[in-house]
């Protein structure tokens, strides 16, 4: 069976995966382990401008409204607005762009301080979305054991979140604890992405905008080597903490199929850079949505 071949591969590269694939057209999915949780990292942007977007939608915000960055405050990252050194002004609506697209945490906090996480998850709810909570802001869990040591030493960082699991998917390190973090499942994932694909409660013109956010994401190393050709588009967002690597987003083709796709994952690997474990977690995505397709 196919999972069983997938889930050999996926053990015997020691990386744990929780994967689901569902045709949106007809509603037809293959995953593996897919209602397990994980903590989601930068995965909780989506949720976020899909709170922001809604709110812009009713009057409540205003996209050209500009907020004001300092630099040197207490969320970092490896781009984006982290790394100016002086003050600046930003739209809101192009933090959203920053936030999904170039998956900016500052910019992400920026619109968590005017939609905080609670009305985040209330509107998921209302959307009748559930198994994903927010809890936090992004700087609230941004100082993982990595920033407290030197590059060349990321890897014992790595070793403790490999080590640090405790039972009931809990964890030493509250970014990694599904009962502390920001939180999701594969089938969470999806069925948001079929929400915003297929849109029913979601108005069609914010879910037209979080698409089209979506689609312009920068962040292309994981998944999106096997979904972008000249005859499809793909569409995600990624995210990335310590040993964990995910990513969602959905695969368009021209004749119409569309194709629902998340993949949650934890390396046991202790290693900051593993592109072997990228492609797998691609290839892996691959075989299932092609099973699906072609029955």
């Amino acid at each position: 069976m196919i999972t069983q071949r997938l889930q050999a591969e996926l053990d015997q590269a020691k990386l744990h995966a929780s994967l689901l694939v569902r045709d949106l057209n007809t509603g037809h999915e293959i995953g593996i382990h897919p209602d397990t949780e994980y903590a989601t990292s930068s995965l909780v942007k989506v949720p976020l401008a899909l709170a922001t977007l809604q709110r812009l939608h009713h009057g409540e915000l205003d996209g050209a409204t500009p907020i004001r960055i300092e630099p040197g405050g207490p969320t970092t990252g490896p781009l984006g607005l982290s790394r100016f050194r002086h003050p600046t002004t930003v739209a809101i609506d192009d933090l959203l762009y920053l936030a999904m697209c170039v998956s900016d945490n500052v910019a992400a906090d920026a619109l968590f301080d005017l939609t905080p996480p609670a009305r985040v998850t209330r509107t998921l709810h209302e959307h009748h979305i559930h198994g994903i909570t927010v809890r936090h802001r992004v700087r609230d869990l941004n100082e993982t054991p990595a920033e407290r040591l030197a590059p060349d030493e990321t890897h014992l960082a790595h070793t403790l979140a490999i080590q640090a699991q405790t039972a009931g998917r809990g964890h030493r390190i509250p970014q990694l604890d599904v009962t502390l973090a920001n939180s999701g499942s594969a089938r969470a994932h999806v069925d948001l992405l079929q929400a915003l694909w297929k849109p029913t409660t979601i108005h069609p013109d914010v879910a037209a905008r979080l698409r089209a956010l979506m689609a312009d994401n920068v962040v292309r190393h994981r998944l999106a080597p096997e979904f972008s050709t000249d005859a499809s588009t793909w569409s995600s967002k990624t995210g990335s903490v310590l040993n964990h690597r995910h990513e969602i987003g959905v695969v368009e083709h021209r004749n119409g199929e569309a194709y629902a796709i998340a993949a949650l994952t934890a390396s046991h690997v202790p290693a900051r850079q593993q592109p072997a474990t990228e492609a797998l977690i691609g290839r892996a995505a691959r075989t299932l949505r092609d099973h699906l397709r072609a029955n």
